[in-house]
């Protein structure tokens, strides 16, 4: 089932890895298609118990329970001045909900909008590239950045009889980060990526494994002209889940990822849901 999701929030502060909620045959897209709709319903929770310091040490503080969703439309087509090539624009908007250290807060986040571009090289395989841009305010300023971001990532998905393999490669670039009364800051760029790899047990049912990795460079602070102590980041994460293929307009997959090591960021111990339709 094709679908695109994106991380709103900072990357250098929050325990969800960018695009760490895709499932399965994310990017396992057509070709030579008539238009069709997607609406993507993401949803996650992560009870982070713990923190990595800057040894990469698990530290028992520094938690918090995070909720957050994506409410993703996407619009998908091809043209035909430039056969065997798919296309999709993408509206995404984001929520959430943290509680942590005696104080809870929710709200949307910034919109997250841009294209996606495809090609197969053959019958089983997809290759192609995604750009996204995401605003830099939400409706309260704990879910809002502050900055311009650009998200663009490398997609890939390879289908055999019985098991399937895609995923992506990707960075995130932020603009200089201004607030009235602060210092100037320069977020760190973020490399990532997400794998996964399933086993078509059923027509219906489909069991896989989640790999996720994501480094995050230091955050540089233009008044000061230094790097802020401690902003850099690093985490890989893993977990299994399950995907269900109710019709061929509709899906639902859940999944579990937990930490395997990291670096100046809580860890993840998160559970992930995702329901799509398709007309």
């Amino acid at each position: 089932m094709p679908c695109v999701a994106l991380a709103y929030a900072p990357a250098a502060y929050a325990a969800d890895i960018t695009l760490g909620i895709i499932g399965p045959h994310e990017y396992d897209l057509p070709v030579d298609f008539k238009p069709f709709n997607v609406l993507v319903q993401y949803g996650n929770g992560n009870a982070a118990g713990n923190t990595y310091n800057s040894a990469g040490q698990r530290m028992a503080r520094g938690g918090s329970h995070t909720w957050s969703g994506l409410t993703k439309y996407v619009h998908f087509r091809t043209f035909e001045a430039i056969p065997h090539v798919g296309f999709a624009f993408e509206i995404i908007q984001g929520e959430s909900y943290a509680l942590a250290n005696g104080t809870d807060y929710g709200g949307l986040g910034p919109t997250i909008v841009g294209p996606a571009a495809w090609f197969k090289p053959n019958a089983h395989s997809t290759f192609g590239i995604q750009t996204f841009m995401q605003t830099p305010v939400g409706t309260r300023d704990a879910t809002s950045p502050n900055y311009w971001s650009n998200i663009s990532s490398f997609i890939f998905d390879y289908e055999w009889k019985h098991f399937s393999f895609d995923g992506d490669l990707g960075s995130v670039v932020g603009s200089t980060k201004h607030m009235k009364g602060q210092h100037s800051y320069r977020p760190g760029t973020v490399f990532f990526t997400n794998l996964r790899f399933s086993w078509k047990a059923t027509p219906k049912i489909e069991p896989f494994m989640a790999f996720d990795w994501q480094n995050v460079a230091g955050t540089y602070d233009n008044t000061m002209r230094q790097y802020v102590s401690d902003t850099n980041s690093r985490e890989v994460a893993m977990g299994p889940g399950v995907m269900f293929n109710i019709s061929k307009k509709v899906s639902f997959t859940a999944r579990y990822s937990h930490s395997l090591e990291g670096r100046n960021t809580p860890e993840t111990n998160a559970y992930y849901v995702k329901f799509v339709y398709l007309w």
